[in-house]
């Protein structure tokens, strides 16, 4: 005897990923806030640095990928994502910003040998 599957609850996970719900997570966190903190700054600075020493390329790459998307995404809610009237300087920023980021840490990941 089958039995169906019930896709009410994969439904419902995916209805949280709509954009306005995450949108408005993000602003909750204050990314803001966070990424003009001193002390995150410094305590990240710090932290690249010595994986830069000491030659921890995936810890240098996560440090970098995580302090980039939140600069990113901080810049990009500051300014809106309306689209209103043609395009948005700061979704052009975040896309090109964005690529520029998954390139350096695939760079650092995969492809820089010591």
């Amino acid at each position: 005897m089958e039995r169906a599957m019930d896709w009410s609850g994969i439904a419902d996970f995916f209805s949280f990923l709509q954009t306005e719900r995450i949108l408005a997570t993000l602003r909750q966190w204050n990314l803001g806030e966070l990424i003009a903190n001193p002390w995150f700054l410094g305590g990240a600075l710090v932290a690249a640095l010595i994986a830069f020493i000491m030659r921890w390329r995936m810890l240098l790459a996560a440090i970098l990928g995580c302090v980039g998307f939140a600069w990113l995404v901080s810049y990009t809610l500051e300014r809106g994502t309306s689209l209103e009237g043609g395009s948005n300087e700061a979704l052009l920023v975040f896309v090109g910003g964005g690529v520029a980021l998954a390139a350096v840490v695939l760079y650092l990941i995969f492809i820089r040998s010591d």
